[in-house]
């Protein structure tokens, strides 16, 4: 078996810079964490919070202290840095090969959606973004890492998709859609992305970031891979 990591993420309209911000950094023991912030607000503001964030859970990630530790500690941070007047939602997906499970950390009203073969789960407990309170707490989910694992999570953009019209994305039913169609995690990413765009009419009300984490069967030849594509403006 092998992992899949697809990431797919767009600005708000009319803005300069997403205030979404996805690193993906390697774990002292073996495994990934993928980190994804949401910066209050849009624009360079909101870009700072997040980025901020995001390297203070790497680089803590990156020393091996463990995912709900680091959440903490990066919610302090921001609270410390800012008195606690601006917030920032965290995801953190871990691949944990020491106890081969999937770790889900959550300072996200957003939910997490986990399926495993035909169950599709949305792990949407009550959830506080990091930076507003002293020792926020993130919610922490662990899965086996099994073959047909996926685990989607994505910032408020998606939450948000379709307000003008008054419609809205029915994750769940998408992703069980994409999954009956043996979708990869790029494009269950892609596509996810692409209709929330479509309900905001190509104007997207908010930053949009989605990750997709799938287990699914290996090539065998023990290589790891990453392949990244970015968008460059045109002058």
């Amino acid at each position: 078996m092998e992992i899949n990591i697809a990431v797919a993420k767009t600005k708000k309209y009319a803005t300069s810079d997403s205030g979404d911000t996805v690193e993906i950094v390697e774990r002292p023991n073996g495994g990934l964490s993928v980190v994804m912030v949401d910066g209050q607000s849009s624009g360079r503001g909101a870009k700072w919070i997040s980025t901020m964030v995001v390297r203070k859970v790497i680089s803590l990630l990156a020393e091996g202290v463990r995912d709900g530790a680091a959440a903490r500690a990066a919610s302090d941070y921001l609270y410390t840095e800012r008195r606690g007047r601006v917030s920032a939602t965290l995801n953190i997906l871990s691949i944990d090969q020491v106890t081969s499970t999937l770790v889900i950390t959550r300072n996200n009203p957003a939910p997490v959606i986990v399926a495993k073969n035909d169950l599709i789960q949305s792990l949407d407990e009550k959830s506080i973004p990091v930076g507003i309170y002293r020792d926020t707490r993130p919610n922490i989910n662990e899965e086996n890492l099994d073959y047909g694992l996926t685990a989607l999570t994505y910032t408020d953009g998606i939450t948000h998709a379709g307000r003008r019209s008054k419609e809205g994305l029915d994750v769940v039913h998408t992703l069980a859609e994409l999954l009956e169609g043996h979708s990869s995690a790029q494009t269950i990413a892609d596509q996810i992305l692409e209709r929330a765009v479509q309900l905001d009419e190509g104007r997207p009300v908010d930053d949009i970031s989605v990750v997709v984490l799938q287990v699914v069967e290996g090539t065998g030849d023990g290589i790891r891979r990453m392949s990244v594509s970015i968008p460059l403006k045109s002058y």
